[in-house]
Order: C-alpha cells, then sequence, then structure tokens
C-alpha cells in the first residue's frame, strides 16, 4: 500500500467509494457504528547490562467494522484491507442487527484543532545514533556511582494513522505519533540490591528527549531512587495519615478513582459511583477532570477512535460527582453526550470508555505546609503496581518511593510500603490540596479488558487521613 497521512483507506486496495458503500449496506438500521481503519509502524530498542537486548520494527494495518444495536455490538476485524475481507466482516456483524430496526445517531462534530504533530517520530535519529544514545546512557549510569550493578534503557516510537469512516460518509483522520525513553538502575551494596527508574515521553519526535540534558537527568533521578531504597527500613503496618506527591502518584487516583467513573461501569451498575451524580462523593475542594486535550501529551487525542473530538471532562466538582467519561454508545444508553473517550488499542480491538489525562486540580497549600501538618505518618513520592476492584473501589498498591513522616519532619526511606483502602472513601479523607499540580513525565499505559492505552496522569501534593499501610515491619 502506497501510504500518505490523507488516503489510507482511499490508497489501500479496498477504495473510498467501496468501503463507503458496503459500511453504508452493513451498519443500514443499527443505532450505531464504523469503519476503522490503521496503519501503525512501531519501533523498539532495549540495552541492558552492558549491550544491546533487543531491536524491532513493525508495521500492521487492518480494519474493524462495528454494528451497534442497543446494548448489543458487533464486531469484525482483518489485516486484509481489501473488499472482499470487509464484505465478509459486514455479514458477520450484520447479525446484530437481526430483528432489530434502529435509527443510526448523528456524526460526531467536526474539529479544526490538532494536539500534535503528523510527523513521523520514527524518520527522526538514525538506528546506529539511538544505540549509540543508549550505550551512552549506560557508561553515564555506571560511571556515576560505583554502587550501580545494572542498568537497562529502552527507546520506543510509534505513529499510527487511523481513519474513521461512518455509514452517513462522514470520515475522520488522525494522525498520532509516540515516542518513550525509560531508564531503570540497580544499586546494590554487599547482599542488598534495589531499583530506581524514569520514564518520560509524548506524542512528539524523539528531539526533546534524548537531549543531553534530559537523560543524563533521567539517570540521575532513577540512580537517586535506587540510592534511596538502598537505604530504606521496613515500612510499618497500621493506619497513617499519608502525603502523597504530585505528578506520577495520581496513578492511584486512575486506578482507584477513574476507572469507576468511566461510562460503562455506571451503565451496568457495577461502579462504586453508580447512581451518585450530583450527590458528593469527595471532600470539598477536590476537583478530578478528564482532559484529552493537552497538546503533546501521552494520553491526548485530537479525536478519539470513535471520530469524536477530545474534550475536558469535569468528573469530580469541590467533592461533587458531575460526570462520567463516555464512549458513544454509553452514553447514548444513559442519556448524555459522548465526552470523547471511546478508545481501542488497535483495529483488532473494540472501543469502550477510557481515560486520557486524568488529573486532579491543584488548592491553596504549600506542599511544605503539608508535610508539617503531619504528626506520624507516610510521603508515598512514587507508586509501582497496584490491583482495584471497581465494583467496591478496594485498592492495593505498592510504594516505589516512600518516607516516614514523623512531627511535621521527612525521616527515613521506606521499604515495603503498600495503600490499602478503597476509592470513594478516600476521596472523601482529602485534608489538604498543594498549589504544586503536575503532570506525570509521559510514562502510563492502562489496562482494561485485556486492553492497553497510553494514558496521562496528575495532581498536587495531597494529605489523605488515617489510610491503611500494609507494612513489613516487625
Amino acid at each position: 500500500m502506497t501510504l500518505s497521512t490523507t488516503d489510507l483507506i482511499e490508497s489501500s486496495g479496498l477504495g473510498l467509494e467501496t468501503a463507503k458503500r458496503i459500511t453504508g449496506e452493513a451498519l443500514s438500521g443499527a443505532d450505531d457504528g464504523e469503519l476503522f481503519v490503521e496503519y501503525r509502524q512501531t519501533e523498539g530498542l532495549v540495552f541492558d547490562n552492558g549491550r544491546l537486548k533487543g531491536a524491532n520494527y513493525d508495521t500492521a494495518q487492518g480494519f474493524g467494522l462495528r454494528a451497534v444495536a442497543g446494548e448489543a455490538a458487533g464486531y469484525a476485524h482483518a489485516g486484509d484491507i481489501s473488499e472482499g475481507a470487509l464484505q465478509r466482516a459486514a455479514e458477520a456483524v450484520s447479525a446484530v442487527k437481526k430483528g432489530y430496526s434502529g435509527s443510526y445517531a448523528a456524526p460526531p462534530a467536526r474539529t479544526n484543532l490538532s494536539l500534535y504533530s503528523d510527523a513521523n517520530p520514527l524518520g527522526g535519529p538514525s538506528f546506529e545514533d539511538k544505540v549509540k544514545l543508549l550505550q551512552e546512557i549506560d557508561a553515564y549510569a555506571r560511571a556515576k556511582d560505583p554502587r550501580v550493578r545494572q542498568v537497562s534503557a529502552s527507546l520506543a516510537g510509534s505513529w499510527q494513522v487511523v481513519e474513521i469512516l461512518r455509514a452517513d460518509g462522514h470520515l475522520v483522520r488522525d494522525v498520532r505519533p509516540m515516542v518513550r525513553l525509560s531508564i531503570s538502575v540497580v544499586a546494590g551494596s554487599g547482599d542488598r540490591q534495589e531499583s530506581g527508574s524514569f520514564g518520560c515521553g509524548g506524542r512528539e519526535g524523539f528531539e526533546r528527549f534524548i537531549t543531553t540534558e534530559n537523560w543524563q537527568g533521567g539517570v540521575d533521578e532513577a540512580l537517586r531512587q535506587a540510592l534511596v531504597n538502598l537505604e530504606a527500613v521496613p515500612a510499618p503496618a497500621g493506619t497513617f495519615d499519608v502525603v502523597l506527591g504530585p505528578g506520577w502518584p495520581g496513578i492511584l487516583l486512575h486506578e482507584a478513582v477513574g476507572h469507576g467513573l468511566e461510562g460503562d461501569f455506571n451503565r451496568k451498575k457495577t461502579s462504586a459511583f453508580a447512581g451518585l451524580m450530583g450527590e458528593r462523593v469527595a471532600a470539598p475542594g477536590v476537583t478530578i477532570v478528564d482532559d484529552g486535550t493537552i497538546p503533546d501529551r501521552r494520553g491526548s487525542l485530537t479525536v478519539d477512535d470513535e471520530g469524536t473530538p477530545a474534550s475536558k471532562t469535569v468528573l469530580i466538582e469541590d467533592g461533587i460527582l458531575k460526570g462520567y467519561m463516555q464512549d458513544r454508545q454509553n452514553a447514548r444508553l444513559m442519556g448524555m453526550e459522548p465526552t470523547g473517550n471511546g478508545r481501542r488499542q488497535s483495529y483488532a480491538h473494540i472501543p469502550m470508555p477510557r481515560m486520557t489525562n486524568t488529573v486532579m486540580m491543584a488548592g491553596d497549600k504549600e506542599p511544605e505546609e503539608i508535610i508539617r501538618s503531619v504528626k506520624d505518618g507516610i510521603y508515598a513520592v512514587s507508586f509501582g503496581g497496584g490491583q482495584v476492584d471497581i465494583t467496591s473501589g478496594k485498592f492495593v498498591f505498592s510504594c516505589t518511593e516512600a518516607y516516614r513522616v514523623e512531627n511535621g519532619k521527612v525521616g527515613a526511606p521506606l521499604k515495603g510500603a503498600m495503600l490499602i483502602g478503597n476509592g470513594p472513601d478516600a476521596l472523601t479523607r482529602v485534608s489538604m490540596i498543594g498549589n504544586d499540580m503536575q503532570l506525570d513525565p509521559g510514562m502510563g499505559t492502562c489496562g482494561k479488558q485485556g486492553q492497553g492505552v497510553p494514558v496521562g496522569v496528575g495532581q498536587p501534593s495531597m494529605r489523605i487521613n488515617a489510610m491503611t499501610i500494609g507494612g513489613t515491619a516487625v
């Protein structure tokens, strides 16, 4: 296929007019649906333990055809963008309409905004230059401190072109770049070793992330975290006031609260927030938005994977539940408007409501004032993995960097601290919100029902009273 950024369907073996005809016939009588066509290039390099451990380059293309009838959806996909493949997909999805007669929904509004460049980041630095950069990262980290035992660094990039065609002929295109730099350092002393990490990226080229200043700063941060953890003492267990740092700790809100505010869970009443619209669900001062319109951010989208322009959706305002993140199907069934949150991992996946950049807005407290207010607590700066139950809101999160706080002062670093709680309950325990809101550096990926999509998070420093901490101290 000869590809340009403006004629993905037309330049395939399918052709635009044929695609319009078959899509229109397949979706006749459906409530909604679309033909989603994708072309993607991806590249990844991993440098580990002093050598290039992996390098890959891949191109993929295909389409997904969806027909929506009430609460049901028929979906078929193929890697072959041809008339025959689309015709077979049309026959498959038409089964969902058997005995059903709907009224095809109006198309999404159009937008003239473009939140990122359409330039292909894979056309930037050469393969040799990327390998050299990873070697320099490895050498710099090892020269910084004799306690460094292992260094891992990776560069990843992708360039995705999508076209979304509706039965009424409405056609939307989007060209999406993505890059990421990741650095991990393991430091050791005697028999003990600990790790630290740094990651950054966004919907742009590699240029800003591979400057000497940026990657050396990333190595310094990963090494600092590893050395802090090398001195960490076992975390206590019990109930403590917790201060969350700004930026990446917003991943806790993303998991513990964000998923519960996605439309499908609330329509099916499987979310802890179901039926609470307009009610107080958080402490005064807590305002959380999902904003897919921040330029160049990892979670941003000019249009979502149904063709709806991204938006800034207020989820919770001053503690009151104001909205949900919606795709088109769940929005229609709930009598609401789509919010530009219909997302899919690729053409082989059906869209569903997903977060973009989920952010808690700043308050008016100085971060130092929040720390000083804590008599006996934990200061959590960074998080690793966690588990969340959407129905109950219960969560467990591991801290990758945390400290003891006693009498308003940050003390010893802690190892093995686990935050245990309930998302909706935790929101009501927020007692102080900092004025230092930060976005994460661009490294988040969210999983839901087997699909992974890039996301962003952000928050200011904040204090949450009386949280359960699982620790390892005896």
